[in-house]
């Protein structure tokens, strides 16, 4: 039994890439840890672990003893039940011990329960449901207000920080804008020339608004690295300190002090700034997934002990009887029981024509209830519905890592350091050479490089461009299972597509009826789906269905028999009646020979055709076959004109895939391929240097989903699909794969315009910063700009049209 399990934690207090890197480094270096992942954009963590050697709480531990945080929910409840401090200590105990809870207190004189979780991995309804097993109840605490979003509340306390950070720089600035040449005619107040004062103004700036570029850099150095808040604090402290020492020179001289209190609050100013632009910058990239959890129902009507109650989704259990009345979502996955309706589909199917539904049917979570009353059984409920799992795939996509990311996350981890001794060096040559003596233009140079040097940008250019372009595709019923595969796609030169199912709709339908021998169609469909009405074979169900369609009245058969591979036999209203092979028709001395070049030709475009005789005579030909989808000829075309190629590949015989293929304006089919065969095929074309894309139902193609360079399944987000494949087509649309296809190129395009200018940035602005022609506040507004400026071209992949 596998003990590896997979854990997911929110943490607080990432300013840039390098504190990712250093806890991805922290975290991958536990014994138990397999494999961990840290995505500065989600700021969220991903770990794999061995439940036999580590716990979540070791885990946590360790990124708390890295210098950061990890975010977790407060959830107060009611406890009923308790008589003595016993049950108390036993509620605490059995709470506790579950994973995903970090902290559990009971107050048996209160009698609640305050409980620190994790979300990720619990839900308050399984905090719920453990106590109750534990023997006594829990009710969940009503909060008049909702619960905080700990990412709001953190802008919302750098907002506050800005506002008095800005209105203290704001006379700073304004003594330094004074000072220009062009400037000179501003008025500037004589008492804010004064070193004072401006020490005053300055020093809430720099240890109250700026202490969290302290603690963080405390936390770096401390664990042996170092990150951005470490280049802020040395850049903005040496500022500021200097100025002190002048301003205490100035005491009691006529010394003429050289002061750079502007310079460091004006820096923290903008450095706050440019970080809440890029915060919610950021959080519009996780735009996608607040949209497919507003699909979700909030409440179910459910009927327990024979009373009807509406309660929350979370409660709603398997087995629960559940109503659905007209207009409203279905809550949880199920099997309707009684009544009929016709339910939206299309958030999950992206089909815009509702679908019948009947008792024994299946439904969906979140799809709406457009007409009748229905009574369901919840099948699958929380986590293990459709949604939720179409969810955890777009999570774990934006969570994931794309191996372009590995070179940013190289660099940025000796980043810092570099510049450090960049800044140094550049303090020494002014010093020293350009302005020998001269301590101003040194000190100007070394805090103007340290401050434009911060690897946010570099960070953040991955990240936030695969979060953006999965959480797009996730729109489009696109779903990648991780970034590999986001980058992976846009390799592909060849699409191999599976037929049935995917280029064809996989349900035979009845397409051709031919009447001879005096018989008109009406009368020839009505004996012919009359002798194949008890047939279980699926092309009898497609002709009976397809006759029905056509309002043709049926009758039973008096006898009926089914001979296997051949057709059958059956009496009608007085008739003999035999539907099938040639052969059924020569063992019953039937003459077809007039008819077997007009059954070929039927055969040549791909169709199943029988035969019909009626007391011995032939009557006429039925044919079926399963049809092309509509999309399926435009989707060819698309993925033609984008230079790939597109093979199909079925185990059906070479005449009918050929008439498919032309149908669709596939050139290259490969027909009569066992389903073990299909990987096969997808090897040879990759040993000829083809990166190839199988295309295929998820469950009979999954050997060759597997070995291809990315497996598409086509579905509607069962599990099965979404194990097979690395991207889920959920809608059943072959133009899927070229949006795929799209995506993917786009998003990639879109890293390297990020990290092109993030490098580019980096290895203009430092030379720039070091000769002295960037001013120490116009560096910091360029090192803000850079990070937001990444993440809002990233956010252009949202607007992609497909």
């Amino acid at each position: 039994m596998s003990t590896t399990k997979e854990t997911t934690l929110h943490i607080t207090g990432m300013t840039c890439a390098a504190c990712a890197t250093r806890i991805e480094k922290g975290l991958n270096k536990m014994e138990g840890v397999e494999e961990a992942n840290v995505n500065l954009a989600l700021e969220r963590s991903m770990i794999k672990y061995d439940s036999e050697k580590l716990n979540p709480h070791d885990i946590e531990k360790k990124i708390e003893d890295l210098g950061y945080g990890v975010a977790k929910e407060k959830a107060e409840f009611a406890i009923t039940g308790m008589t003595c401090s016993a049950c108390a200590t036993r509620i605490e105990k059995g709470l506790n011990k579950m994973e995903g809870v970090s902290q559990a207190n009971v107050n048996l004189a209160l009698e609640s329960a305050t409980i620190e979780y994790n979300p990720s991995q619990i839900s308050a309804f399984d905090l719920v449901k453990r106590v109750e097993t534990l023997g006594y109840g829990a009710i969940a605490k009503e909060n008049d207000k909702e619960a905080s979003d700990y990412r709001q509340e953190a802008i919302r306390k750098q907002q506050r920080k800005f506002i008095i950070a800005a209105i203290l720089s704001l006379p700073l600035l304004w003594t330094m804008v004074g000072h220009f040449s062009f400037t000179s005619f501003l008025y500037i107040p004589e008492f804010l020339m004064n070193p004072w004062v401006q020490l005053v103004l300055a020093t809430p700036v720099q240890f109250y608004v700026g202490w969290q570029f302290y603690n963080g850099a405390f936390k770096a150095l401390k664990n042996g690295s170092a990150n951005m808040d470490v280049l802020v604090v040395l850049g903005t402290s040496a500022a500021y300190f200097y100025s002190v020492y002048q301003a205490i020179l100035s005491t009691n001289s006529a010394h003429h002090p050289q002061l750079y209190f502007e310079t460091s609050a004006v820096l923290i100013t903008l450095i706050l700034l440019g970080k809440l632009f890029e915060a919610k910058a950021k959080g519009h990239s996780s735009e996608a997934i607040k949209k497919l959890m507003g699909l979700q129902a909030k409440t179910a009507t459910v009927v327990r002990n024979g009373e009807e109650l509406e309660v929350p989704l979370d409660e709603v259990i398997i087995g629960d009887v559940i109503y659905v009345k007209p207009g409203e979502k279905v809550p949880v996955d199920g099997e309707v029981l009684e009544g009929s309706s016709a339910i939206d589909e299309s958030m999950l199917t992206g089909e815009s024509i509702p679908v019948d539904k009947v008792p024994g049917d299946s439904v969906f979570g979140s799809t709406i209830n457009k007409n009748g009353f229905i009574k369901m059984k919840a099948v699958k409920v929380g986590r293990e519905t459709a949604l939720a799992q179409i969810i955890k795939v777009v999570e774990d996509a934006q969570g994931s890592k794309a191996p372009i990311q590995r070179l940013a996350d190289k660099i940025s981890g000796i980043f810092v350091p570099i510049v450090v001794g960049i800044a140094v060096l550049t303090f020494i040559i002014w010093f020293a050479f350009v302005s020998p003596g001269e301590f101003t233009p040194a000190l100007e140079a070394m805090i103007a490089v340290l401050v434009i040097a911060c690897p946010c940008a570099l960070g953040l250019a991955t990240p936030t461009s695969i979060m953006a372009g999965s959480g797009r595709a996730a729109e489009a019923g696109i779903l990648f299972k991780g970034g590999e595969h986001l980058e992976n796609a846009h390799h592909i030169d060849t699409v191999v597509v599976d037929k049935t199912g995917t280029v064809t709709n996989g349900k035979p339908v009845l397409t051709d009826a031919f009447a001879a021998n005096g018989y008109d169609e009406v009368e020839l469909l009505a004996l012919v789906g009359s002798a194949e009405k008890q047939s279980e074979h699926p092309l009898a169900e497609a002709i009976v269905d397809g006759i029905k369609e056509r309002n043709i009245s049926l009758h039973s058969p008096t006898t009926f028999e089914a001979i296997a591979g051949y057709g059958v036999r059956a009496v009608v209203n007085g008739k003999r009646v035999v539907v099938g092979t040639r052969k059924l028709m020569a063992s019953d001395s039937i003459d077809i020979s007039h008819v077997i070049s007009d059954m070929e030709q039927l055969e040549a475009d791909g169709k199943t055709a029988m035969l019909v005789g009626i007391d011995g005579n032939y009557a006429g030909m039925i044919a079926v076959a399963d049809t092309v989808k509509e999309t399926s000829k435009r989707a060819i075309r698309r993925l033609l004109d984008m230079g790939i190629d597109v093979i199909m590949m079925t185990g059906d015989n070479e005449r009918t895939a050929q008439a498919i293929g032309e149908q669709v304006g596939i050139q290259h089919v490969i027909a009569e391929v066992l389903p073990e065969g299909k990987s096969a095929e997808v090897k040879k074309l990759q040993e000829a240097g083809k990166k190839v894309a199988m295309v295929g139902d998820g469950v009979n193609d999954a050997p060759a989903l597997a070995t291809a360079d990315v497996g598409m399944a086509i579905g509607t987000g069962t599990d099965v699909a979404m194990e097979a494949a690395d991207i889920t087509l959920i809608r059943g649309d072959l133009n899927s794969i070229a949006d795929a296809i799209v995506m993917s190129r786009k998003t990639m395009k879109n890293i390297k315009q990020n990290l092109f200018w993030a490098f580019a940035y980096n290895t203009l602005g430092i030379p720039i910063a070091a000769v002295g022609l960037l001013a120490p506040w116009v560096a910091g507004a360029a090192m803000a700009f850079s990070s937001v400026s990444v993440v809002l071209n990233a956010l252009r992949l949202q607007r992609v049209k497909l």
